[in-house]
């Protein structure tokens, strides 16, 4: 297991690389550039801020200093807040997003995974239907349409929860819902088709044979084997509550890192952007690798050479 971790933290190293480089230049690619405006800066402030932010240099030149940099852990000046570092301001936003994705995620599992149980121990019933067609329902349903109906519910009809802001646990669930009910949906469907592989598994059968509780069989027996898709799935979905949180800030003014994104991106802020690209890729990255590692947990079959 040892040997089979490391080399996967090695190999993040080249596919990061990867991933920085073509972020880079892509970004540079885009018309403008961030001191573009309508009203144009004097030649002599533009020559200033070219110099204190590296622009002056050529496109090669600038890609190997923002790497050696990175590789110091300094992910450069923002332009649109030039008295704030990028390392600043992802260090006030990441834990906001953090915390909305940890809710979206416990959401997520709890409904999802529970909704998954029904449907497969409850096969062709109305019970399978019904869970199986709100999962439908769930990833049908954009979260910029979504999040509006909660507020709409919750906070304007029967005022029981704020409708935007950020401060205490209330004003975490709406956001944390409209974000984790969509990831509920898939989790549903994996978890009940998972489930449906092991349901006549020769395991199942002996367990029950042996008179186990059909409580204990679910448990321990079924939903061990039957989770290893939604384990497939989580490692991309937290990444992917991460990014998606984007529009769920800015629907429930969120101070998390989304609307600095979105601003980041209309004012051309190439480094707030490439750092919270470089954020967002390596969570992604080590979240797949926790999958891996988990897969030999709950399936004694999978061996680590």
């Amino acid at each position: 297991m040892g040997h089979f971790i490391l080399g996967r933290v090695l190999g993040l190293i080249p596919t990061m690389f990867v991933i920085i480089t073509l972020s880079f230049f892509i970004i540079r690619l885009a018309p403008g550039s961030p001191f573009s405006s309508e009203k144009a800066l004097p030649p002599e402030v533009l020559k200033d801020l070219q110099e204190k932010y590296g622009f002056d240099k050529g496109l090669w030149a600038q890609y190997i200093g923002y790497v050696v940099n990175l590789c110091k852990g300094d992910l450069g000046l923002s332009t649109k807040y030039p008295q704030r570092s990028v390392n600043e301001i992802i260090a006030i936003g990441f834990p906001v997003t953090m915390t909305l994705a940890a809710v979206a995620l416990i959401w997520a599992l709890l409904l999802g995974v529970t909704a998954g149980i029904v449907g497969a121990v409850r096969q062709n019933t109305i019970w399978d239907y019904g869970a199986m067609t709100a999962a439908m329902l769930g990833i049908s349903i954009p979260t910029f349409v979504f999040g509006p109906l909660l507020v709409l519910l919750f906070a304007l009809s029967i005022y029981i929860l704020p409708p935007a802001g950020w401060g205490t646990w209330r004003h975490i669930i709406l956001p944390g819902l409209t974000l984790g009910t969509v990831r509920a949906a898939y989790i549903a469907r994996l978890t009940r088709a998972g489930m449906l592989e092991v349901v006549s598994s020769d395991f199942v059968r002996t367990a029950r044979a042996k008179g186990l509780q059909e409580r204990l069989i679910i448990w321990r027996h079924m939903l061990k084997g039957g989770l290893l898709p939604v384990v497939t799935y989580l490692g991309p979905a937290i990444s992917f509550m991460m990014v998606g949180s984007v529009v769920v800030e800015k629907i429930f003014s969120t101070p998390g890192i989304g609307p600095y994104l979105v601003d980041a991106t209309t004012n051309r802020d190439y480094f707030l952007v490439m750092g919270i690209v470089v954020l967002e890729s390596t969570f992604l990255l080590l979240m797949n690798l926790l999958v891996d590692i988990a897969y030999g947990y709950l399936d004694p079959r999978i061996q680590y050479e």
